[in-house]
């Protein structure tokens, strides 16, 4: 049994979502019933009338909070994961969406599950953020984080693109085809999953390579050690045009002879979990596994 020191609670719901109102108002009672600070994210509270709780941008909730608590879906979470890793901010996740491998208290049970956090039953956990870093042609490098995945992808529906892959500088391979997913173990259930990649234990030190429709039979996922440096490089072509996407949530663009460096983060995300946490549990539950036809 640890002892919680979770005085100070920054609140992040998922925006323009009708059931995060309720859910934030039953959480601020349940905070304030505990004698906790409250800070409401700033976009969160456009979205939650006649709440009367203080207002604070997502900086000075990374600043201020002992615990982040979002309310929403596994999207909330990984939004605010990568606004909060260079704080070492705890994150704890409210889940109102569907699937939610990230976000483990439902509002059903919130208050008996938060009690036991707050009363220091919890677990925490601690997972690796991937950074990527485009370094362009014909302007400015662009920098962003993911903890799910990092994807060069193609831009157009109905053309390829072709890519040259390094892993510590060897060459991997050179590639036609949609893309490439490169993956986080907290990503390997996500669109890694459905690309074909196998499932990575969340506290691994591996990054996951993921081919997008390969324009070859032969081309596999792969596993590397997490501590390697990733480089992506579009090749030249006549109409190449791609994009960079991270956590399916940040775009940015990419034309021929771009290149893309993916790295692990030196700072990790710090999850909050209760007790009774079981990955294996969630797997079983959100794959329906063992079920029956």
């Amino acid at each position: 049994m640890k002892s919680a020191a979770f005085h100070t609670i920054g609140i992040i719901g998922k925006y323009g979502e009708p059931a995060v109102a309720a859910a934030v108002l039953q959480l601020g009672k349940f905070l304030r019933g505990r004698g906790c600070e409250i800070l409401l994210e700033a976009v969160t509270a456009k979205y939650i009338a006649m709440h009367g709780y203080p207002i604070a941008s997502m900086r000075e909730i990374a600043q201020q909070a002992d615990l982040v608590i979002t309310v929403g879906g596994d999207g909330t979470l990984l939004g605010a994961a990568r606004e909060l890793v260079n704080f070492n901010a705890a994150i704890l996740g409210i889940n109102l969406g569907r699937l939610g491998f990230l976000v483990d208290i439902s509002p059903a049970d919130m208050t008996e599950r938060l009690t036991e956090v707050f009363d220091g039953n919890y677990l925490e956990e601690h997972r690796m953020i991937l950074t990527a870093t485009i370094t362009h042609k014909q302007q400015e490098p662009s920098v962003s984080d993911a903890f799910n995945d990092v994807v060069v992808h193609k831009w157009d529906v109905a053309r390829m693109i072709e890519t040259e892959c390094y892993i510590n500088g060897r060459l991997l391979n050179r590639m036609r085809g949609d893309g490439l997913i490169v993956s986080t173990p907290t990503g390997s259930t996500a669109y890694a999953l459905s690309g074909g990649g196998p499932i990575i234990e969340p506290d691994m030190n591996a990054i996951e390579l993921v081919p997008i429709c390969p324009h070859s039979m032969s081309y596999r996922p792969i596993v590397v050690d997490g501590d390697s440096t990733i480089e992506i490089i579009v090749c030249d072509g006549p109409h190449t045009q791609a994009q960079v996407t991270c956590d399916g949530q940040i775009n940015m663009g990419l034309v021929s002879g771009d290149k893309v460096m993916i790295q692990r983060k030196a700072q990790t995300v710090r999850l909050i979990h209760p007790m009774k946490h079981d990955y294996y549990l969630t797997l079983r539950a959100k794959l329906h596994w063992g079920e029956q036809v």
